[in-house]
């Protein structure tokens, strides 16, 4: 009995040590991709909305690398005077950002603010079109042709 209750108080340890806390975006965290500084150049304005209370930002996101990326979230925060964060959103770039290629982006819906910051806050390598390779498997030896014929019975060969 003693040993299952010493059990279960170090199973409880072990678990509340190994669970940590999602981040969130703050004025000081600002991505999740260290390396993002680096392989990215953005680029904003940001332009009032039609409603007259709310701002829009519109800008480009540069792809810096040689490899596509996929799947990218910009963060946008708008700040006071002082730095402090008065609103933040994530919104995800439609498609992807081919090498050396960019971007353009719009943020809706964000208060009136002294200054605004946008970040890429998440992103994945290589995964866009332009990075897709041909399996090895699927690829047609010299002179020949993967592609799909009718043969005279009308099958497909």
């Amino acid at each position: 009995m003693r040993t299952s209750i010493v059990f279960g108080i170090a199973i409880s340890i072990l678990l509340a040590s190994c669970s940590s806390a999602a981040i969130t975006p703050s004025a000081t965290v600002t991505t999740l991709s260290p390396d993002s500084e680096r392989l990215f150049r953005l680029s904003w304005e940001a332009i009032p909305e039609h409603d007259g209370t709310h701002m829009r930002l519109r800008g480009n996101v540069e792809n810096l690398y040689g490899e596509t990326a996929a799947r990218v979230q910009l963060l946008a925060q708008a700040l006071d005077t002082s730095g402090n964060l008065v609103e933040q959103k994530i919104e995800w770039l439609p498609g992807t950002v081919s090498p050396f290629g960019r971007a353009y982006y719009e943020i809706p819906n964000m208060r009136p603010a002294n200054h605004y910051r946008v970040t890429v806050w998440a992103f994945d390598r290589g995964r866009g079109p332009s990075s897709q390779k041909t399996a090895p498997w699927a690829e047609a030896p010299p002179g020949r042709s993967l592609t799909t014929q009718r043969n005279g019975r009308g099958d497909w060969i």
